[in-house]
């Protein structure tokens, strides 16, 4: 079982490992590619206006852009899944999971960052800004990842049930060539925002907690205040559409 995932755009600051090097991430193989899109992001925000910044970051907050223009590359570093700090984070709750439950996230879950491209969740990566949806150079980074790692993710996937917990944005980086399930949830007939990242993070937890390794085991798992009111399957994508009660 693999888990796709969002990562967040607010971060834990700090870390207690070193700076980012060639075991930091998944695919070490892929490190120096993946270095191309750090090193050109370095190079950018060293020689940014503070306008430049203002829209890469996403914030006007002085001490906030200050903080995410020091060097990339010499930052410490910390787990992925205890750096990212939004709402399905919120409500996953790792650091209240024993170390089993750990372990099953750090595995088997897959975070699709918009600058470091997909890395596992235990992968030790450094604090960074990169406002969701802008880009520097005019590079295409979805592009990128998706031309360079697409292969390495399909042969990483082969053998394993999928379930895609991804926001629409990040699909971008990563098309599922093999069969998977996804989720929606609508409460009062409507597709709901903020809930549906609150419920990726219930359901990623009931995962870990349950040690959920196929499909069938999902299909079987109670999610508290979560019914199923449909499930629709277009070639590959089989999308379970939950109502929120």
């Amino acid at each position: 079982m693999k888990i796709l995932f969002s990562p967040s755009e607010t971060k834990i600051q700090g870390g207690a490992n070193p700076s980012i090097n060639k075991d930091s991430f998944l695919f070490p193989e892929f490190f120096e590619k993946r270095m191309e899109i750090l090193k050109q992001y370095q190079t950018y925000i060293s020689n940014a206006s503070i306008e430049q910044l203002i829209k890469l970051f996403g914030t006007k907050k002085e001490d906030v852009i200050a903080q995410y223009s020091k060097n990339l590359f010499d930052g410490l570093t910390m787990k992925a899944i205890n750096r990212y700090d939004g709402v399905a984070y919120d409500y996953l709750e790792y650091p209240k999971l024993n170390q089993i439950e750990q372990s099953y996230i750090d595995k088997n879950v897959l975070i699709f960052s918009n600058l470091l491209g997909p890395i596992s969740a235990g992968d030790l990566i450094p604090d960074y800004k990169l406002k969701q949806g802008e880009t520097f150079d005019n590079l295409k980074i979805e592009k990128f990842y998706n031309d360079n790692f697409s292969s390495i993710l399909d042969e990483y996937l082969e053998n394993e049930d999928i379930i895609d917990l991804r926001a629409g944005f990040y699909e971008k980086f990563y098309k599922i060539n093999k069969p998977y399930t996804t989720m929606k949830f609508i409460k009062d007939g409507k597709v709901v925002s903020h809930w549906a990242k609150a419920y990726r993070g219930v359901i990623l937890k009931l995962l870990a907690s349950n040690n959920v390794k196929t499909i069938d085991e999902l299909m079987n798992m109670q999610i508290p205040n979560l019914k199923i009111e449909e499930i629709k399957k277009q070639k590959n994508k089989t999308e379970i559409v939950y109502s929120i009660i």
